[in-house]
């Protein structure tokens, strides 16, 4: 087993399948405890189970230690008791995997708009809940250590949230409001020590496979020498490296890992500046303005019309 994360605690919402489930496990490989915790729903969010007992058998049987946690990520109550669960049964919490999420996809105009709370609920207001207590958790041991702590915070987004996709204006606006929350995350807890990155994951899950078609394999069920493009664990790797004590340095990042390829996302940036030197802005003349200087979708000298 590996060393990586030997002594730390680490909390992954939403891994009872799929991705978190490949988190939990990757974690664990690298001497981490894992709180795994799952509310065990649908994935459209109804229901109730116990399927985070399955992976904290599946860590204890390769030689890992974990425990189940069975709360829902978007009520406060459930989200400070993740949080106090591992920092009463192991004296500290180290790591923080926001994974949980639901999908009830529907174009707009069909959606109803607790399709929309729904999934904002657990996605923007369940990483937002446990990103608290662990922040009220970490700041209170940084008061006791000099005003520095150990922390780690890794949250979850999608192509769907940085590109956009059919369908999806509930998931999409969570997704993309998750970068929005690690990235204000990163300035508030930078001074204790803790860092906020975001992973953006790929593969074949109950999630995907309502989009696409597919056979969905659970990470623990793919042989380890295997490569599997759609295997949903394929990121985990990164999220360990990010939770450990080499990345210290890494905070405010969002990173896809999806197949073979890692990529840095670089955000919204200011690719093309227009200045108006000093004076307001015309209206009737920023059509030939954006065409030639800001889109370049004109030649300069060719006006809109002419």
């Amino acid at each position: 087993m590996s060393e990586l994360l030997k002594g730390k605690v680490a909390l992954v919402t939403g891994a009872g399948h799929g991705i978190g489930r490949g988190h939990a496990v990757e974690l664990a490989s690298h001497g981490a405890t894992v709180v795994v915790n799952d509310l065990g729903s649908s994935v459209s969010g109804e229901g109730a189970g116990r399927d985070a007992d399955v992976v904290v058998e599946v860590i204890r049987s390769r030689g890992g230690s974990a425990v189940a946690n069975y709360g829902n990520v978007a009520v406060e109550a459930d989200a400070d008791a993740m949080v106090q669960q591992a920092v009463d049964a192991f004296g500290r919490l180290d790591i923080v995997v926001n994974n949980a999420g639901i999908v009830r996809d529907r174009v707009i105009w069909n959606m109803s708009v607790d399709d929309f709370d729904l999934v904002m609920n657990v996605h923007v207001r369940g990483s937002w809940l446990t990103s608290r207590a662990a922040a009220r958790h970490w700041r209170a041991a940084a008061k006791d250590n000099g005003g520095r702590t150990y922390g780690r915070i890794i949250n979850t987004t999608s192509g769907a949230g940085l590109l956009g996709n059919f369908g999806q204006t509930n998931y999409a606006t969570a997704k993309a409001a998750i970068v929005g929350l690690t990235q204000t995350l990163n300035l508030e807890l930078a001074r204790l020590g803790v860092t906020a990155n975001v992973i953006g994951p790929g593969g074949m899950t109950r999630i995907t496979g309502t989009m696409s078609e597919g056979t969905i394999r659970e990470p623990d069920e793919i042989p380890h020498d295997e490569f599997d493009p759609k295997d949903p664990s394929l990121c985990a790797p990164v999220v360990a490296w990010l939770a450990s004590d080499e990345a210290g340095h890494v905070s405010g990042q969002v990173i896809r890992a999806m197949g073979e390829h890692i990529h840095l996302m670089s955000g919204w940036s200011e690719e093309v500046t227009l200045s108006n030197g000093g004076n307001r802005w015309d209206a009737n003349k920023l059509g030939d303005l954006f065409a030639t200087d800001l889109f370049k979708t004109r030649a300069p000298g060719l006006r809109l019309g002419g």
